[in-house]
């Protein structure tokens, strides 16, 4: 097999991701770090909209979401998965919990990211861990 990848897509949108490289390396260090092998994964930006559709067809729900994760792979430890995040509602939660959107988008990355390593966020205590994972995870980005 190839290099493992991380590829960046768009749907619906007219989004440029910037720092790709640097993106990358960080995530692919953030798997290597939760001891999972990375063999593809795939980000892809789009509408509040698209990501509405997606929500209702495959979750049942009928709301609008941030990031959906799916889970593809078929070995234990590795990771080949789908992430989709809505530019939109990075935005949003940028401007509402006044963060940087770069810095915004990077949390939602790892956390979908880190849904894929095998943690939930269902429940306080589930919660609290996932944001200190996204916390220590997000310390080691430089950009």
């Amino acid at each position: 097999m190839s290099k493992a990848a991380i590829h960046f897509f768009r749907e619906e949108i007219s989004f440029t991701l910037k720092h790709k490289t640097i993106i990358r390396n960080w995530l692919r260090d953030t798997i290597s770090a939760e001891g999972y092998v990375l063999e593809e994964l795939n980000f892809i930006f789009c509408s509040d909209e698209y990501l509405l559709g997606i929500n209702q067809q495959y979750l049942d729900h009928d709301t609008y979401t941030d990031v959906i994760t799916f889970d593809n792979s078929e070995a234990a430890k590795t990771i080949v998965g789908d992430i989709f995040i809505s530019i939109d509602r990075i935005k949003e939660n940028a401007r509402e919990f006044k963060h940087d959107f770069l810095n915004e988008l990077c949390r939602v990355m790892v956390h979908g990211t880190l849904h894929l390593l095998g943690y939930p966020d269902k429940g306080k205590a589930a919660k609290k861990i996932m944001t200190e994972k996204e916390d220590f995870y997000l310390a080691k980005l430089d950009i």
